[in-house]
């Protein structure tokens, strides 16, 4: 699967688009639509680049996302693209969320798993929380 322009317009409205490299919330260097791979203080791109690292970044998410065989629809995908571009792999490795999506995709208590992700060093950021009911209303969603 990829990523629809559905789940493309979620990332790209919470992750914002900042041209000059930033320190995010969690204290890493950011830019673009929230890129992190070999950003450093005072780097600045242009809005293509920022197209091309949002693609690049994508593709490798989708890929991993499709690597673990989820018996998945379209919405649950872009929603958990959208997850794991914000969380990272690791971190959804290890999540009760992708071992509940596993057992059954279908499963309610996946939107309480959604939602325990709004920390940021232990402070509950509120574009966090827009973010995860956003991406478990999307996951949910029957449209």
């Amino acid at each position: 699967m990829k990523t629809s322009p559905k789940g493309i317009a979620l990332i790209k409205e919470f992750e914002g688009l900042r041209l000059k490299a930033y320190l995010c919330p969690g204290g890493i260097w950011t830019i673009g639509y929230g890129h992190t791979a070999g950003v450093k203080p005072g780097m600045v791109i242009s809005e293509a680049q920022a197209e091309e690292y949002l693609k690049a970044d994508l593709i490798a998410f989708e890929n991993y996302l499709n690597g673990l065989g989820l018996a998945i629809n379209q919405n649950q995908f872009d929603a958990l693209v959208s997850f794991i571009y914000n969380v990272g792999t690791g971190n959804f490795s290890s999540s009760t969320l992708l071992r509940k999506v596993r057992a059954n995709p279908q499963d309610n208590s996946i939107m309480d798993e959604f939602l325990r992700w709004v920390y940021s060093k232990g402070c509950v950021l509120p574009g966090l929380q827009r973010r995860r009911l956003a991406e478990m209303k999307l996951y949910f969603s029957n449209d």
